[in-house]
């Protein structure tokens, strides 16, 4: 488990580096519009698991952790929407 937790983490932090450092190629280009979009899809995905995939007992009737699922939806949630307005437009 540890190594898959590794695995994805790394994978959510190249994400995160090449729209530090391509930001333009991003939206610019073809192929940096197809990206976005496979990353649209990624974050909505996880929005999705977010309320389906995980039971509500890990967060519901807990303050601090009602506050970090809402801050993490809210967050998916402007991933995702950036992510496919950049394909979109």
């Amino acid at each position: 488990m540890k190594v898959h937790t590794f695995f994805i983490a790394l994978v959510v932090f190249l994400i995160g580096l090449l729209c530090l450092t391509s930001s333009n190629e991003l939206i610019n280009t073809e192929l940096g519009k197809k990206v976005s979009l496979g990353l649209g899809i990624f974050w909505g995905f996880r929005l999705i698991i977010q309320f389906f995939g995980y039971s509500s007992k890990l967060w519901k009737g807990k303050k601090m952790e009602t506050i970090i699922h809402i801050i993490f939806s809210i967050l998916w949630v402007y991933l995702s929407y950036t992510f496919l307005k950049v394909y979109l437009t």
